[in-house]
């Protein structure tokens, strides 16, 4: 009986931290509300207007989402405004987008602080992108989001 409980216990507890993990998501649509409170009775806070923003999911409270933004606003988001897409805001000073995964490859354009990527593949430190009108790749390190 004593190793049913300890099995149950060790379960329960590795259930929970996984539950309580953090990670990102992505906006699904041009327009979403931030909310106060978990349900669609609670005030709107804040509305996006970016689709694909990165977005940090913190706690859960059945089909909404806690997030904290790059602007550290935070609110509750329903989970079918968010999606899975993967992208990235550049997260430092001007960095570069280069043609090939190397720092000896052609640079395509400079980037600043806050530009929107669309994640196509990552690989090791690099990852291949898409913004405006460059596609090219980044280092991973310069990177926040859902990679």
């Amino acid at each position: 009986m004593g190793k049913l409980a300890i099995f149950f216990l060790i379960f329960f507890n590795f259930k929970m931290s996984f539950a309580q993990s953090e990670y990102y998501l992505t906006l699904r649509s041009d327009t979403v509300n931030l909310r106060q409170g978990p349900s669609f009775d609670h005030a709107i806070k804040f509305i996006y207007k970016k689709k694909f923003l990165p977005v940090l999911v913190i706690d859960k409270s059945y089909n909404f989402r806690k997030i904290i933004d790059h602007e550290n606003n935070s609110g509750w988001i329903h989970i079918s405004q968010l999606s899975k897409k993967k992208a990235a805001l550049n997260d430092r000073e001007d960095s570069i987008i280069f043609r090939k995964p190397s720092k000896y490859s052609t640079p395509i354009a400079v980037v600043e602080k806050g530009r929107l990527f669309l994640v196509k593949k990552c690989r090791k430190n690099w990852c291949k992108i898409e913004t405006g009108n460059y596609s090219g790749w980044i280092e991973k390190q310069n990177l926040k989001g859902r990679l």
